[in-house]
């Protein structure tokens, strides 16, 4: 049987005014001394013999976790411990992966796990993995939040952190645990403390209303960034996180702004005739690159963000759109019909060897570089139907994700690169009369298609970067 949550609970400070402090409580020493492995499937565990979900073979198996509620000193503190277990346990059910355990099956309560869980009372539960911790407003103000993940089979202690913070940012820090528990038992970065910025829509179809929205990934601090006086497309994140651009149509003319979202600041970055679609950043956050028209024709353009100076990449008879940085800033990928069809290509930055990369039947659109830089993301229309697919930078492995019979498009990206989030249509009536956009979700596998929910319809989502944790 582990020791090690009789371990001292050290913590370093980090600066910034949200996330003060991060501890790690788990130590080497610790697991070494743990107690044998009992037996379980080798899909389960991985070459150090501890817990470990492959989330690479498709329809995994979601994982039998039991998450205890937070104990705490007072009633306040107990009650403010079941809604961070509560977040996490939506957050981990959410990926597809992990299967809570129902809190009212628990026969060992939170005060009574300080030290070292029971670990026969949970495998009864058919659980293979525990989550316990504690909260505790300090003398200072700052809200203490420690947990511990367990594996109930090895009866050792996997990982543990303490977070600083003030109160109200609770819901953060229960996003920044289900990171923590998901990239220990899959090897892959959380994405759960991250945000949506997308296109609210509301209002008849004749005088459709579009606002720009943003929100937690799970749907909560949900608030407008625009009021709706003039229509809104394409919002797109920063890799800093705290800047958006998106176009906007003042009369008839689009216009590309920058937003802040710490500040509420709105910057007009210009206006650009033609274009159809918000710039995108380059890793860097520099530069944009963009689709403009240009002589009755639309080309690739990159922008320098400080200078506004632009270089134009591409040169073409053909309408050359929707470009997309790759994650190291050395190629960018777009749509192009020069061919006779809608098709994907990628180049060089300086807009050097230009190629086609897709060569399956249909039409292909709307493409965007993977975070870790192994796949592209497009839309495809083919056989009357709309399909979300990835493909390598090549072009080879092209895989269909999701498919409708109305439009879906607008990939975007988890910062981890497993998952996808595009919008859907679908008949607002029974005889498919008007169309309703909404917000879904796909793991990279093709498995575990979900409905984001949001107060209104929704489209042009964009996923955000993780955050900085002095942020």
């Amino acid at each position: 049987m582990t020791r090690a949550a009789a371990l001292p609970l050290p913590f370093r400070e980090w600066p910034g005014h949200v996330l003060l402090a991060l501890a790690l409580l788990a130590s080497l020493a610790a697991l070494l001394a743990a107690g044998p492995v009992r037996a379980q499937s080798d899909e389960s565990r991985g070459a150090d013999g501890l817990l470990r979900i492959d989330i690479t073979r498709g329809n995994v198996e979601p994982l039998p976790i039991a998450i205890s509620d937070f104990d705490g000193a007072d009633a306040a503190a107990r009650q403010r411990g079941a809604n961070i277990a509560a977040v996490v346990r939506a957050d981990l059910e959410r990926s597809g992966l992990f299967a809570p355990v129902d809190p009212r099956s628990h026969i060992q309560q939170p005060q009574e796990m300080r030290g070292t869980p029971r670990f026969q009372d949970w495998r009864v539960l058919n659980a293979v993995a525990l989550v316990t911790g504690q909260t505790e407003l300090q003398s200072d103000g700052r809200l203490r939040t420690e947990f511990r993940l367990w594996d109930l089979l090895a009866e050792k202690q996997l990982t543990g952190l303490a977070f600083f913070t003030t109160p109200e940012n609770w819901r953060r820090v229960a996003h920044l645990i289900a990171d923590a528990i998901y990239e220990r038992l899959t090897g892959e970065e959380g994405y759960f403390d991250t945000r949506i910025v997308y296109v609210a829509e509301s209002g008849p179809a004749a005088k459709r209303v579009k606002r720009l929205a943003i929100m937690d990934q799970d749907g909560e601090n949900h608030r407008f960034l625009t009021d709706g006086q003039f229509l809104v497309l394409t919002p797109r994140f920063s890799p800093t996180r705290q800047e958006i651009t998106y176009l906007s149509y003042f009369g008839d003319r689009p216009r590309v702004y920058l937003f802040n979202i710490d500040t509420g600041r709105q910057e007009l970055v210009g206006d650009f005739p033609g274009m159809t679609f918000a710039p995108r950043f380059s890793p860097d956050g520099n530069s944009v690159v963009m689709s403009m028209a240009s002589d009755g024709n639309s080309e690739v353009y990159t922008m320098d963000l400080r200078t506004r100076q632009k270089r134009r990449l591409t040169h073409d008879p053909g309408i050359d759109t929707s470009p997309s940085f790759s994650p190291d800033g050395r190629m960018i990928t777009f749509n192009s019909d020069r061919s006779g069809s809608k098709q994907i290509y990628t180049m060089n930055i300086d807009g050097s060897d230009q190629r086609r990369i897709s060569f399956g039947d249909g039409l292909y659109s709307t493409p965007v570089w993977s975070p870790r830089g192994d796949l592209i993301a497009f839309t495809k229309e083919k056989g009357g139907q709309f399909h979300i697919g990835v493909m390598r930078p090549d072009g080879s492995g092209e895989r269909i994700l999701a498919s409708n019979r109305y439009v879906q498009e607008a990939p975007t990206w988890a910062p981890n690169g497993r998952v996808l989030m595009f919008y859907r249509e679908t008949p607002s009536d029974s005889r498919g009369g008007g169309k309703d956009a909404s917000l879904w979700s796909i793991d990279l596998t093709g498995f575990n298609e979900r409905q984001v929910i949001t107060p209104m319809g929704a489209s042009d989502p964009a996923w955000s970067p993780p955050a900085p944790l002095d942020q």
